[in-house]
């Protein structure tokens, strides 16, 4: 039988965003504006967290995880991307393309499980808020951080062991601006059935329990508030939950209509489009969703500049 040769492609073509030379520049502008606000929000965040002591709680520890997440995702996928939009071909090498695959797995799976460790926190302060304290103390956070990343790189090992087994023999075009699941399916010459039954099964799992554990945290949450007697009590009770309701919907909405549905059905444009939302638009997002919506950050943000201004004048003065 004759083996099919493994090493015959060593490099991928990115198709990118768009063929037409108008908008590249154009384009390129426009998510480099992007990737600078999701840099600056996520890592403004971590900080503002970090010095600010009223948000050293599990709320904003797990925010603050989420930041970082985020922060990675778009790192793992924008500078690559810009590159492509001023460069003639979009090459990206085969051990390049397999690190892009995995990370963007690890970040993506590990926000999944991040929002729905955010949306159990949020039931825990809203159905048992003298018990918050014990039930979320630093060392439950701690581990749910970890659980939530351990998913990710498990997940994502799991899923890259099993793509790097294919057979890539001549079409090295990727229709996609990025190594993703279903572009690099496309290109193998070999089986790709265990491929797609791992998806389906670890995808399915990723996305269907965080997204049940999400669900039935907001069905609690809701049969807690309509019991709060006080109209500013439910009004407060829904606030801080409105935040993690959006950021959910985005992420939960864009990568199921992404991954949770045969390949066939997913047109190129389409798919395009959803993974321009949760992996580029998404991030972006989160923080101005976090910061706007949340009176906390508002006031901790606020003292942190005066600091600033003071520190600035007292060093002007002497």
């Amino acid at each position: 039988m004759e083996e099919v040769n493994q090493t015959s492609v060593t490099e991928f073509i990115l198709d990118g965003l768009t063929k037409n030379p108008e908008l590249q520049l154009p384009l390129f502008l426009i998510f480099l504006g992007v990737y600078l606000v999701t840099v600056v929000g996520n890592l403004g965040m971590i900080i503002l967290i970090v010095l600010s002591s009223q948000l050293h709680t599990p709320m904003y520890y797990l925010l603050s995880s989420l930041s970082f997440i985020d922060c990675c995702q778009s790192t793992v996928i924008t500078p690559k991307m810009l590159m492509n939009f001023v460069t003639e071909k979009n090459v990206i090498s085969y051990p390049e393309c397999m690190a892009q695959f995995y990370f963007f797995c690890v970040f993506a799976v590990a926000e999944c499980h991040m929002l729905a460790v955010m949306a159990y926190d949020r039931y825990v302060a809203i159905s048992n808020p003298l018990l918050y304290n014990v039930t979320m103390s630093y060392k439950v956070c701690l581990w749910m951080i970890a659980g939530a990343y351990g998913m990710g790189f498990i997940s994502s090992t799991a899923y890259a062991i099993f793509m790097m087994r294919l057979l890539f023999c001549k079409a090295n075009i990727i229709r996609h601006y990025f190594c993703d699941f279903f572009p690099l399916l496309e290109l193998s010459c070999s089986s790709i059935f265990i491929n797609e039954v791992l998806l389906w099964s670890l995808g399915s799992f990723n996305i269907l329990i965080p997204a049940m554990t999400i669900l039935s945290s907001y069905v609690f949450i809701i049969v807690s508030i309509l019991h709060i007697q006080s109209t500013g009590g439910r009004r407060k009770a829904f606030s801080t939950c409105s935040s993690h309701i959006l950021a959910v919907a985005l992420f939960y909405g864009s990568t199921s209509f992404m991954y949770l549905q045969p390949s066939s059905v997913s047109s190129l444009g389409q798919s395009k489009l959803s993974s321009i939302f949760y992996t580029i638009v998404v991030p972006m997002l989160n923080p101005m969703i976090y910061s706007l919506r949340n009176k906390d950050v508002k006031v901790a943000l606020k003292k942190i500049i005066q600091k600033i201004r003071f520190h600035s004048i007292w060093h002007d003065f002497h």
